[in-house]
């Protein structure tokens, strides 16, 4: 650390403790270092997470163990803005999730705020989907995005992101690294491997799947589409009467569940084209009396955790170790200092479960 950044520090800290108004002087980087009788550089290394070995810089244990004392005893905290100054980081990862309600948002804010807490780092996440004002207000160190349309404005916004140093990590099928790191996880193959599962012991199968993809199936390939497929494929005209449409909301996904399998016909077996709405068929089976599976097979889509915490558990498709190792990217992209953008992709699978198992034993909810 240069003199000039070492003064810049201490010229934050007293800014910090004038405005503050306590009584008594607020603890500096300064004073630390001399409690522990090190060099104001030595304790800044010690708060960035750079001390030891592994960073070249140093630090012995020993050190490091009289710097953290020191700052205890002294109540120090470290000065944010000094250290975006010095390192041009903020200590913050933005998640951008178009649905907080749904399982797979809330497991990837689960395993992505485990591995920033493991790193020293805060994760905020942005509940209203409007990511590019929220980015262009707040800095962070990386940005999640699973809503980024591949389209001339989405792909301006980001373009116009990486330009003024934003990192991003973005979830989607279609866009390609440009600048960010790409997500890939195809959801179509696993959703023909799904209908696949429930054809082999069904005929009468009914779908539970969102109104937009219903909508956007008549110009472009969406969950619904391997539903119609694979039911033709095997010489099954689908029943119009056994699709039923919900919103993005898990009380409309139930509301459409009770009503595909209340009718005077029911299917089957329930093809739902994410877990959470698999998870409501499961809930709206019950509710009704029905056995699962026996009476009503059910699968979903997205092999969420909250597939092993229903009774019974639920038969889903989707990557698997798939939240673990995208936190992983993500936040790995928050501390590298100049990450290359790349395009990771995570195959999908069946991942079999109770709610399809019709050689378990039978017995009435």
């Amino acid at each position: 650390m240069s003199l000039a950044e070492d003064d810049a520090l201490e010229v934050l800290d007293a800014l910090a403790a004038r405005d503050a108004g306590a009584p008594r002087r607020r603890p500096t980087l300064r004073m630390v270092a001399e409690l522990a009788g090190v060099s104001t550089a030595t304790v800044s290394y010690v708060f960035s997470g750079r001390a030891g070995g592994k960073s070249g810089v140093g630090v012995s244990e020993t050190t490091t163990k009289r710097v953290l004392e020191a700052a205890e005893q002294l109540n120090y905290r470290p000065n944010r803005a000094a250290r975006a100054i010095r390192t041009g980081r903020t200590g913050m990862v933005q998640l951008s999730l178009h649905m907080l309600s749904d399982p797979w948002s809330l497991a990837v804010a689960g395993a992505v705020n485990a591995e920033a807490n493991r790193h020293g780092l805060t994760t905020l996440i942005l509940a209203d989907g409007d990511w590019y004002t929220a980015l262009d207000r707040v800095e962070s160190d990386v940005a999640y995005l699973d809503g980024a349309v591949d389209d001339e404005e989405g792909r301006r916004r980001l373009a116009d992101l990486v330009e003024r140093g934003q990192r991003l990590v973005v979830f989607s099928e279609t866009l390609e690294p440009d600048g960010y790191d790409v997500i890939r996880s195809a959801a179509l193959p696993g959703c023909e491997l799904a209908m696949d599962h429930l054809l082999e012991q069904h005929t009468e199968i009914g779908c539970l799947v969102a109104e937009a993809a219903v909508r956007d199936a008549a110009h472009s390939r969406t969950r619904y589409t391997p539903y119609l497929e694979r039911m033709r494929a095997n010489g099954l005209e689908p029943d119009p009467g056994f699709t039923s449409t919900f919103a993005d909301t898990q009380a409309s996904a139930f509301s459409a569940a009770v009503a595909l399998l209340s009718g005077e016909r029911r299917p089957t077996a329930v093809y739902a084209t994410t877990d959470f709405a698999a998870i409501a068929a499961i809930n709206a089976a019950h509710m009704l009396g029905l056995r699962v599976p026996h009476d009503v097979a059910v699968i979903g889509v997205g092999n969420t955790p909250d597939a092993r915490l229903v009774t019974p558990t639920l038969t889903t498709v989707g990557p698997t170790g798939f939240y673990e190792r995208q936190a992983e990217i993500i936040i790995g992209r928050a501390l590298e200092e100049a990450p290359e953008p790349a395009l990771h992709e995570f195959p999908w699978a069946l991942v079999p479960g109770g709610s399809t198992d019709l050689t378990a034993p039978s017995a009435r909810t």
